[in-house]
């Protein structure tokens, strides 16, 4: 961006706060999204699709948000949009989100943050992303973008599924191939199993529908687990694979709480809100002129919890270790 456009829209965002609050690459002086004085920004926060996990991280993002000391209708309006786990939804919410002139887009997700971040280019609006296994990969790691990277505990989730299933072999995974998130994770599966006794039966899927066709194919193999990533095409049927698997007797490992709330036996999850509030507070900074996304690096949330859902444990006849039982926390009592 130029010296003297970052000048222009810097002050257009001070008048819309009202606070002396600044931004990084809000549009030109004028041209709306609440830029004129007295009149809340408005964040575009843009959903891929819903389920727990990315609800929980925009009602983290919003308290964040609070936590920083900006007031919603204050110091900014929220135009929050879902895209259905459509890709074509996700472009045209980012579209929308542009026309509008937001003062800062907010991308759940890695296709509505690539979205976003594509339609924000032109005016050079900040994008702020969450829930992005791998921003590199995704090439959301320049530019007037930050946010927050949700990687997976993998590690941790292949020790919990040996100390659950001593015996097991093989570890099942479905995931979407255009999912850059799933792409990653499913390369750190490979590269680790092998360390703790286990192969990886990985099958790709192109849409949602093709979700549960996964699952009976995973179950003809007899594998042994199934290890559940923060996919959102396969998160957004994880009742209807549960109901295949259980009729198996197939123990299936989550990757958030919520997961394990569902009916997934147990797992290695991280706390959505927390990455949510993390994003909000990273976000406050670059609506108060406190620093710009350029700044800001993006930062990857490296607490995990053990988790287990101690009612499937006994309906699959497992057996929970003292070790695990110690430590997880046990989802039916929470």
């Amino acid at each position: 961006m130029k010296k003297q456009s970052k000048k222009l829209l810097t002050a257009a965002l001070a008048l819309t706060l009202g606070l002396s609050l600044t931004a990084c690459g809000t549009p030109a002086e004028g041209d709306g999204g609440g830029q004129t004085e007295g009149k809340p920004a408005i964040i575009g926060i843009s959903q891929y699709g819903q389920h727990a996990s990315l609800d929980n991280c925009r009602e983290g993002f919003l308290q964040g948000l609070k936590e920083a000391g900006l007031e919603e209708g204050t110091d900014y309006t929220i135009d929050y949009q879902n895209a259905g786990f459509d890709d074509n939804m996700a472009i045209q919410i980012g579209q929308a989100f542009s026309a509008e002139d937001a003062a800062m887009m907010v991308g759940i997700a890695t296709p509505s943050a690539t979205a976003c971040y594509a339609a924000a280019e032109d005016k050079d609006i900040p994008v702020i992303f969450t829930a992005i296994t791998d921003p590199v990969g995704a090439k959301l790691d320049s530019g007037n973008i930050t946010g927050t990277s949700d990687v997976l505990p993998v590690e941790g989730q292949l020790k919990l599924i040996r100390a659950l299933q001593p015996e097991a072999k093989t570890v099942g995974i479905i995931y979407t191939t255009s999912e850059a998130n799933s792409l990653y994770s499913v390369e750190v599966y490979k590269d680790l199993a092998d360390q703790y006794g286990f192969t990886i039966d990985a099958i790709g899927v192109t849409a949602q529908s093709e979700v549960t066709q996964a699952v009976d194919t995973l179950i003809n193999r007899k594998v042994d687990c199934l290890s559940n990533l923060t996919d959102n095409n396969v998160v957004g049927v994880l009742g209807s694979i549960l109901e295949k698997t259980n009729d198996a007797g197939i123990p299936v490992y989550g990757s958030e709480i919520e997961q394990m709330k569902l009916g997934c036996v147990g797992g290695a999850g991280l706390d959505y809100v927390a990455l949510g509030v993390q994003t909000g507070k990273m976000a406050a900074r670059i609506l108060k002129g406190e620093a710009a996304c350029q700044d800001i690096p993006y930062e990857v949330i490296e607490n995990y919890a053990l988790y287990i859902n101690s009612e499937v444990v006994t309906q699959l006849n497992l057996t929970l270790p003292d070790e695990v039982k110690a430590e997880a926390q046990d989802v039916v009592n929470a």
